[in-house]
């Protein structure tokens, strides 16, 4: 690893098969499939996912959010962090070794190309050691060919879901969208040809702070002590069932540390170890010493099944997920605003009608492809004559009409009246308060 001793010690881990193994690649593939696939299928016109950030729009799932949604963005990111924290306790770093893009793109891409071009752990670490060769050479540049190629592709399919997936292939996008994607592949290329496991070592602050996260009772990978020692070799230790010192367990962690010095922060739970393990263990006839566990479990205490910092998180996970599902359903997809015309307040006209004008600004945030019509309503305000043009908007379109409020004197009791204005479409209604200003104490004196 690179350190203050300013070199860098390489790690070669080795390729490995097993149960955990085979979890994480349907994982990845799964992973995958949503980076790649979901730009690409259209939902009421629009990318399943696309953040639209020129234009302040989200589409999901054939909904459209703006900018006034925020509240579900506040919900959003408070689901994460809580799902983090959650899951984070009972599972321990779940997130570094199935989810985590770092771990998902070296798995899936990275140490598989590496294998196909430059062999296993052992080959690689003789060519590299042999010094500069014509071989060493065009094995490592068809290698980082083929890594500029994977940044490349991943930083696409990245920004496709802020750009649109068709327009960016096509090169119809914007030349800030290639931008990104081309300073996202080159911090992908660095990431996969020099960086790596140094980016958890060194850069992300998850393995800082997941000791506050966790307790004696969270789930990690451990080595069982009680049975692996005294090590040893040969015949005697493999019939004990001791740990054989075969070392395994190292030559396959992609973070180059050994399990069997107990908890490190380095220790990403990919689980490599245990898969290494148990291939050596069960032809000897014994469980695996490296297995997930938990420190109460190591230390031979009860585990509880439900602690209170799942229950807290859990109930706080519920109370949001709620929220989110009761917003939803309730939303109404326009958005509407009542504003006075900037400078104005009421007008007395020859007639004795005392008159207020307010901009009207409607946005259908809907996707389907059809005009929708508004209408406009005045609640609270008596024998009011109000005065607006026709509404109907496309989808994501917005339209600002003056409206006028026209309020005979026989109806006027006071300074000012509140009324609501009610908008009315398919898609529901929308009621938004406003205030009519008479002058009647001017008009007293």
């Amino acid at each position: 690893m690179l350190g203050f001793q300013k070199t860098r010690e390489w790690v070669y881990p080795q390729s490995i098969q097993g149960r955990f193994m085979t979890i994480r690649r349907w994982t990845f593939a799964a992973l995958h499939l949503f980076l790649f696939a979901v730009p690409w299928i259209p939902v009421g016109g629009h990318p399943a996912l696309l953040v639209d950030i020129p234009h302040r729009r989200l589409f999901l799932l054939g909904q459209s959010f703006t900018a006034t949604d925020t509240l579900f963005l506040l919900l959003f990111l408070l689901f994460l962090a809580f799902a983090l924290f959650f899951f984070t306790a009972v599972f321990g770093r779940v997130w570094c070794g199935y989810a985590c893009p770092q771990t998902v793109f070296l798995e899936s891409w990275i140490r598989p190309l590496e294998l196909w071009i430059e062999g296993d752990r052992s080959q690689r670490r003789r060519r590299d050691a042999g010094g500069w060769t014509f071989d060493r050479l065009w094995r490592k540049l068809a290698k980082w060919s083929a890594f500029l190629a994977v940044s490349v592709l991943l930083a696409g399919a990245m920004v496709s879901i802020f750009s649109g997936a068709r327009p960016l292939w096509t090169g119809q996008a914007s030349p800030t969208a290639y931008g990104f994607m081309a300073v996202l592949s080159l911090l992908w290329f660095i990431d996969f040809f020099w960086f790596r496991e140094q980016f958890c070592n060194y850069l992300c602050p998850y393995a800082r702070f997941q000791s506050a996260l966790t307790d004696d009772e969270s789930l990690l990978i451990s080595y069982d002590v009680e049975r692996g020692e005294p090590r040893g070799r040969g015949k005697a230790a493999a019939e004990a069932g001791n740990c054989i010192s075969c070392n395994k367990c190292v030559v396959v962690c992609p973070q180059g540390i050994d399990i069997r010095d107990g908890f490190q922060l380095e220790c990403i739970q990919c689980a490599r170890c245990v898969d290494a393990c148990t291939s050596v263990m069960e032809p000897l006839g014994h469980e695996t010493l490296v297995r997930y566990s938990s420190q109460a479990a190591d230390e031979g205490r009860t585990v509880r099944r439900i602690r209170p910092r799942m229950v807290v998180y859990g109930g706080l996970l519920t109370a949001i997920l709620a929220s989110t599902v009761v917003l939803l359903l309730t939303r109404v997809p326009f958005e509407v605003s009542v504003n006075r015309v900037p400078g104005s307040s009421f007008v007395v006209d020859a007639d004795g009608w005392t008159r207020n004008t307010y901009l009207l600004k409607v946005t259908n945030n809907g996707t389907a492809e059809v005009p929708v019509d508004y209408e406009v309503a005045l609640e609270g305000l008596t024998g009011a004559d109000v005065t607006v043009e026709s509404i109907e908007l496309l989808p994501t379109e917005t339209q600002t009409v003056p409206m006028i409020i026209r309020l005979p004197a026989e109806a006027i009791d006071a300074r000012s009246v509140p009324f609501d204005v009610r908008i009315t479409s398919p898609q529901g209604e929308v009621l938004v308060a406003a205030t009519f200003l008479t002058g009647a104490s001017d008009a007293n004196r």
